[in-house]
């Protein structure tokens, strides 16, 4: 499960470079045309971060599980859909955020997909604590810090889908604020498995 799911987070990650790209014909205004691509580099950089700190999160878990369920199984698969869509709605994003009313969506959509990304990671962990496919040594403290680490991302998401309804990129700029902040590691007491 977890090579498989690791796979499925590096392939992401890999599209999401595919759709950097300079317009062909630059060659008169090089410089010129990579600074125009600033919001391919500003959604590349939220969607790196973001399937960074889901696959960290994804480690984390997995490193507290004595074994996989069917269920846990297929609620892998529900996160590793969205993961691997990812690529679609950050293009949209790169695509748009020079057209408003367009620019909108594309933040909305891309701001609903990362909120699933995050719920369906919660949701994964939460399975695992209901059907005790948790190891028993880990202490309280260390699935309580876990719990609140796969946790935090879903109210900040949800507020700023809300701001990106008037103010799409600091919506963006907010989603980054989110993937970063889940990225700085966080004490824990536990043995590495």
């Amino acid at each position: 499960m977890e090579a498989f799911s690791d796979g499925v987070f590096a392939i992401a990650i890999t599209l999401l470079v595919l759709e950097i790209a300079v317009p062909p014909s630059s060659e008169a205004d090089l410089l010129g045309a990579l600074l125009r691509e600033w919001p391919s580099y500003l959604a590349y950089l939220v969607s790196f971060s973001t399937i960074g700190a889901i696959w960290l999160g994804h480690a984390h878990l997995t490193e507290f599980l004595s074994e996989v369920s069917p269920g846990f199984l297929r609620l892998n698969l529900i996160l590793l859909l969205f993961v691997g869509f990812l690529p679609f709605p950050t293009h949209l994003l790169a695509e748009n955020m020079s057209s408003r009313d367009a620019e909108r969506v594309a933040v909305t959509l891309y701001g609903v997909v990362l909120l699933v990304i995050a719920l369906s990671l919660s949701a994964l962990w939460r399975f695992a604590l209901v059907e005790n496919l948790v190891r028993r040594d880990p202490d309280d403290e260390d699935i309580q810090l876990l719990t609140r680490r796969l946790t935090p991302g879903l109210a900040l998401y949800l507020a700023f889908i809300l701001v990106g309804l008037f103010l799409p990129t600091v919506a963006v700029f907010g989603y980054m604020l989110v993937a970063i902040g889940l990225l700085i590691p966080t004490r824990a007491k536990r043995r590495r498995g």
